[in-house]
């Protein structure tokens, strides 16, 4: 038991520091993906510069090495690209009637072309090719055969086929093995990829992992040795380790700006049985754009194979993620509103027991407490009552004005009763039909009235001219005559400001027919500023804001 514990205390750091170490590499990996851009542009720079050699050289054999080196540069970033300068290479290798150039550069072609999914023609260019004349390309030979028939065997959907195809790759690798010297870069991944599909990977491990850090960071192999360290883990169940290699393997790839890979997809899987979702559909997302950037056609169908997979589990996360955002805010918004009422509740216990100690701490200052509590009320009240003074101004005023005027005409009444009256008594009865005819009397008395009108309004609405005429699209009819405080127009709208909107009760109160209040109403609506409808509405907001 002890010896277990103790086994258990010594083991958890490192899984703890192996789990750090892959969340580390993890995130190197998301950030060289975020930067992909920047590796693409150092990618086209350097074939930018080779295309400016390309263009300024003038001999067939320096245009041979400088295609050569910008078809390796397209070769695992985009295909078609590579396809041309493969093309173009082997025209200038037949200019330079250079036999082993020729080969060579067919053999680039053929290889290049088994990454765009060209397996007919890149075949019927190795079956043309006499390599026993030129033992140098042999391994070259056997490696671009082994790696088309293995490609072929992943595309056939034909079972027997597909073994006639690997039965090839596996004999063309040993033939590689045998070509390449036993201490070549090209040996060490050839017998590398046989013992894992041996299933010797332990051997693998062996022999790969003291290898791998002498391989510079810019060399391309780095990429492929890690993933066939990966696929070693992957046969011994190791899934932290797979991972870890996987990433490698990745970051490699990425930084070197390769567009045609198979680590990324493959890590993608990985994520996506392990449940993370949002990395699985990132590195996937990756990998499909730039297959299809590269046209490498095997990886493209590969990957459109598995995207849909992950993509539904994406989409399916998303709205888990939706639901339990909805359900977190729902949360939250209830537990805010608890809370919100507990310190409420607080804040008024805190308030009585506050005021609990005031009135204790108070208790012999009372009187004193009591006469300032009767002059806040007082202030209240003058307070209040000043509002109502404000609210009851206009009723106040034209109730004023009004006995006033009733007191006035009465009074008037009177006197004008005594004339006529006067005039019956002593017999000056044509006096008296000339002063019962005459309208002078009405006349003055409404001019009076409309006066005394004009003034009160006016008293109470100061500044209705200058509003009402803003309101309009022209001030012609704000334009007063000599001794005018308000015109026809203006009193019309006057009564309407007070309330009296009926036309017919303005036309008797102004003495005009009903015909004639309409038309001077719709003569100032035509000529207002803004909607027609609306007018009338604003002028019953003039004077709102004087208090």
């Amino acid at each position: 038991m002890n010896r277990f514990l103790t086994f258990i205390v010594l083991l958890f750091p490192l899984l703890l520091f192996a789990q750090n170490t892959i969340d580390s590499l993890l995130n190197d990996l998301d950030k060289t993906i975020d930067n992909y851009q920047l590796y693409s542009k150092k990618k086209e720079s350097k074939i930018n510069t080779f295309k400016g050699l390309l263009k300024y050289t003038s001999t067939d054999l320096q245009k041979y090495e400088i295609c050569g080196k910008l078809y390796e540069e397209y070769k695992l970033y985009q295909s078609d690209s590579a396809l041309n300068y493969a093309k173009r290479n082997l025209q200038i290798a037949g200019t330079l009637k250079d036999i082993s150039k020729i080969k060579s550069a067919k053999l680039n072609l053929a290889s290049i072309m088994g990454t765009l999914g060209m397996y007919k023609e890149a075949t019927d260019i190795l079956h043309n090719i006499d390599i026993a004349s030129s033992p140098e390309l042999k391994g070259f030979y056997f490696g671009v055969n082994s790696t088309i028939y293995d490609l072929m065997s992943d595309y056939t959907a034909s079972l027997q086929e597909k073994k006639n195809y690997i039965l090839l790759c596996k004999q063309y690798r040993d033939s590689c093995l045998l070509s390449f010297p036993a201490s070549s870069k090209s040996n060490l991944i050839f017998q590398s990829s046989k013992l894992v599909e041996s299933g010797k990977y332990d051997e693998t491990l062996n022999l790969l992992l003291d290898y791998f850090p002498e391989i510079a960071p810019e060399n391309p192999d780095r990429a492929i040795i890690a993933y066939i360290i990966s696929l070693s883990y992957h046969g011994k169940k190791d899934r932290k380790e797979e991972k870890k290699w996987l990433t490698i393997s990745a970051i490699s790839d990425l930084q070197l700006a390769k567009k045609e890979y198979i680590s990324l997809r493959s890590l993608a899987f990985l994520m996506y049985e392990e449940g993370d979702i949002d990395r699985a559909y990132k590195y996937m997302k990756r990998s499909l754009e730039d297959a299809i950037f590269c046209n490498a056609r095997l990886r493209t169908y590969e990957i459109s194979k598995m995207i849909p997979i992950i993509n539904e589990a994406y989409e399916k996360q998303n709205e888990t993620n939706r639901f339990q955002l909805i359900l977190f805010l729902v949360s939250t918004s209830i537990l805010s509103l608890f809370l919100l009422s507990v310190l409420l509740l607080l804040f008024k216990q805190m308030k009585k027991l506050s005021k609990a100690k005031q009135e204790i701490s108070q208790a012999n200052g009372q009187l004193s407490e009591l006469n300032k509590e009767l002059q806040l009320i007082n202030e209240k009240l003058n307070a209040a009552n000043n509002t109502l003074t404000e609210a009851n101004l206009v009723k106040e005023i034209y109730i004023g004005r009004y006995m006033d005027q009733c007191s006035d005409y009465i009074g008037k009444l009177e006197g004008y009763r005594r004339k006529l009256n006067l005039m019956a008594t002593t017999g000056k009865i044509n006096d008296l039909v000339s002063a019962v005819k005459s309208k002078e009397f009405i006349e003055n008395e409404l001019k009076e009235f409309y006066t005394n009108f004009d003034k009160t309004f006016l008293s109470l609405f100061p500044g209705f001219i200058k509003e009402f005429s803003a309101l309009l699209v022209d001030d012609e009819v704000t334009q007063l005559k000599e001794g005018e405080l308000l015109n026809t127009e203006l009193r019309i709208f006057a009564l309407i400001r007070l309330g009296i909107k009926d036309s017919a009760k303005i036309a008797v109160f102004l003495r005009y027919s009903v015909s004639t209040i309409y038309n001077y109403r719709s003569q100032l609506k035509n000529k207002a500023v803004g909607s027609r409808e609306e007018f009338e509405a604003r002028v019953m907001q003039i004077g709102t804001n004087l208090k």
